[in-house]
């Protein structure tokens, strides 16, 4: 198997099932992860001091993924790298049915000579291949440890509009008893899934230990033999209600042949020759009648035993107890971090700290949360806000920034008053009014001017315009440059003094009529 980094809720699934008891190997077999892997991850727990009764903290499980995922990849080896590089044909020739021993021979033909247990161990790990074995008949588990649970297809149901809708079932079957469970659904989500769960664990009476299903994409969202992907809202799920996840190999319909011949049996037994309309309630209250009345009293023809007695008997006891409360949904989802520190998620924007800006975040969205997740660390938690708004920490700006973010006319005009007091009066002013952010652009560009040029000079141009009433930055900022050009051809040492203001004359120069020291004309 190859190196896969796994995420928070793969390693808290590995740690949880170490600490109800089972093995590495054990791990291995049933698909969680690879035996080495679980393996690593066991140890690692072992030297930060977990026990079998340590609670699994969010902190516990960070501190046990980094312990691992932090190492170095070993080298590939020589002959590991060969085989790569001879890869393709080594599964085309297994795919056309080639033995091992065949394949070997046609390398060394090539002139790669590899021994077979390395190359066997390469198909193994690399190409998921396994050898043909005799089909042999696996004992039931348990009473109490597993369901198999498959989704079937019944056929159509009428609508009130008169038109055809499409009818699934989830059924759940007890292997030991043969007992089992009928959900009619028009949907095969993730919170379909977990709801028709919940209505079986309350029609049982408790929760199995283990549920084996086949690679439906509600709760497998990469079909592997020896490396399946868990969807991570059902995986949530799974550690909710304390039972394991156990995937069916792709093809392997025997993997659970429990509940896989049990899907003609319920669309004949109970759907077919029926006439039901699009009412889930009546159709689920018609399906657990029957599965009581008929499914569960007849003599099952393999055990010749009545499911339902022997589940009273030998099975309802030996449940873990079943749910009291609703299991909500999460949605885990990618979003990338756009350039104004925001990911979008569900319609909505929540931001990010700066330095994640560019990068691809995990997200957890529930009814009431939004978590964004760098790798296996938590960076930021918002509240959800409805499509359309966002939810925006001033914090995650670069230091002093906030203020732009806020908009806030109090910390232009504090930031205009450092710079000298006529400059503060001018912002003040500018921004005096029902709607000051529509001239929120002429204040920071006054700040960028005292920013370019001495904030005396600007302070002194702020005074004269505030004279006589004149609240235009581009005309301050005309007379600055005017100012900086008359520097620049002036011979060295001279001292250019700021432009005049257009009007600043003697009073005098705008009377019309002359008159005499004495007040006569």
């Amino acid at each position: 198997m190859s190196f896969r980094e796994l995420t928070m809720i793969d390693v808290r699934e590995v740690l949880r099932r170490w600490q109800a008891g089972q093995s590495a190997r054990q791990m291995a077999r049933e698909g969680v992860v690879s035996r080495r892997t679980a393996t690593r991850y066991i140890e690692a727990a072992k030297e930060l001091g977990l026990v079998l009764d340590s609670e699994l903290t969010d902190e516990a499980v960070r501190k046990v993924a980094g312990e691992v995922q932090e190492r170095p990849a070993p080298e590939p080896s020589e002959m590991r790298t060969v085989l790569d590089q001879q890869r393709v044909r080594i599964e085309h020739w297994l795919e056309h049915d080639l033995t091992l021993i065949r394949v070997q021979e046609l390398l060394v033909r090539e002139g790669v000579s590899i021994p077979y247990t390395t190359l066997r161990r390469y198909a193994h790990e690399e190409l998921g291949w396994k050898e043909r074995a005799p089909t042999v008949r696996i004992d039931d588990p348990p009473a109490g440890e597993e369901a198999q649970i498959d989704f079937g297809e019944m056929g159509f149901v009428a609508t009130a509009e008169g038109r055809r809708r499409k009818l699934w079932v989830l059924i759940v079957t007890l292997p030991m008893s043969r007992h089992q469970f009928v959900w009619p659904t028009f949907r095969q989500t993730v919170e379909a899934l977990c709801e028709a769960l919940d209505a079986a664990w309350r029609f049982f009476g408790g929760i199995v230990q283990r549920v084996v299903l086949d690679n439906m994409s509600a709760a497998v969202v990469r079909a592997d033999a020896k490396d399946p992907g868990i969807n991570p809202s059902f995986a949530e799920y799974a550690q909710a209600r304390g039972f394991f996840v156990d995937p069916a190999r792709v093809r392997h319909p025997q993997d659970k042949a429990r509940v896989e011949n049990q899907v003609p049996y319920v669309r004949e037994r109970w759907f077919a020759g029926e006439t039901f309309s699009d009412d889930l309630a009546m159709l689920r209250a018609s399906a657990e009648r029957w599965c009581i009345e008929v499914a569960g009293a007849r003599i099952h023809g393999t055990t010749r035993r009545v499911p339902l007695e022997v589940f009273n008997a030998e099975e309802r006891s030996l449940l873990a107890p079943a749910p009291t409360t609703p299991f909500e949904v999460p949605r885990w989802t990618k979003a990338k971090v756009h350039p104004d520190h925001h990911v979008q998620v569900a319609y909505a924007l929540y931001s990010v700290p700066t330095q994640y800006r560019g990068q691809t975040m995990r997200v957890r969205v529930d009814r009431r949360t939004v978590k964004i997740y760098a790798g296996n660390d938590l960076i930021k938690a918002h509240s959800r806000v409805e499509p359309g708004k966002r939810s925006t920490d001033t914090a995650d700006y670069p230091i002093g920034t906030a203020p732009y973010a806020r908009r806030s006319v109090d910390g232009i005009v504090a930031k205009a008053r450092e710079q000298g007091e006529h400059v503060g009066v001018y912002a003040e002013r500018l921004l005096a009014g029902p709607l000051p952010w529509t001239r929120m652009r002429q204040a920071y560009g006054l700040l960028r001017l005292c920013e370019k040029y001495e904030p005396a000079r600007v302070d002194a141009l702020c005074a004269r315009s505030l004279a006589f009433d004149v609240l235009d930055v581009s005309r301050i900022e005309r007379m600055l440059k005017s100012a900086r050009t008359a520097e620049d051809t002036a011979p060295k040492g001279t001292v250019v003094p700021l432009p005049a203001s257009r009007f600043a004359r003697d009073p005098a120069s705008f009377a019309t009529i002359k008159r005499s020291p004495k007040g006569g004309t």
